[in-house]
């Protein structure tokens, strides 16, 4: 009975061998995972007609009326090359005001070809005056007062976003 369990364990050790160096399995199983794509930073980038070629802006992506009410109010800093976009969701004439706003503001006007539509430039924080450029727009891009006219963004200038889709779900 003892040679049975003997030839037994011989046969059971025969066939499972050790994984070696250069064996697929091993290499397989120790391969590390493969690079998950990092996520991009949301980002709204101004093709400027000038040298510099464009402008990029880090972008905070809000889109519920609420957000959309709150908007950058109570903030007293705003990085200089980041901002707030706004997803309004219907191509209109928009309108904001800066109640509650502490800095002064840039609004950019974008409409759905990605082309800006106007600027409301330095809007002056703590007021209600509306601030529109009377002509429909489905994004509106705020930064800090005088960044647009710094990067010469007017009225015709073209834009492109990266990243906002993903932030927006």
């Amino acid at each position: 009975m003892l040679r049975v369990t003997v030839v037994a364990l011989v046969a059971a050790c025969a066939c499972t061998r050790s994984p070696r160096a250069g064996d697929d399995a091993t290499a397989e199983m120790t391969k590390p995972p493969p690079p998950t794509p990092a996520a991009v930073e949301p980002r709204a980038t101004v093709r400027l007609a000038g040298p510099s070629g464009e402008a990029t802006v880090a972008v905070e992506v809000v889109q519920s009326a609420a957000q959309v009410e709150r908007g950058l109010m109570y903030r007293q800093h705003l990085p200089p090359d980041a901002g707030m976009l706004f997803l309004m969701g219907e191509e209109r004439e928009q309108t904001f005001w800066m109640r509650n706003t502490l800095i002064p503001l840039d609004m950019i006007f974008i409409g759905r070809d990605l082309v800006v539509v106007g600027v409301v430039e330095k809007a002056q924080p703590r007021t209600d005056t509306i601030r529109t450029v009377g002509k429909p727009s489905l994004y509106v891009l705020e930064v800090n007062g005088g960044w647009a006219s710094a990067h010469g963004v007017g009225a015709g200038t073209k834009v492109s976003f990266q990243g906002v889709e993903a932030a927006a779900r």
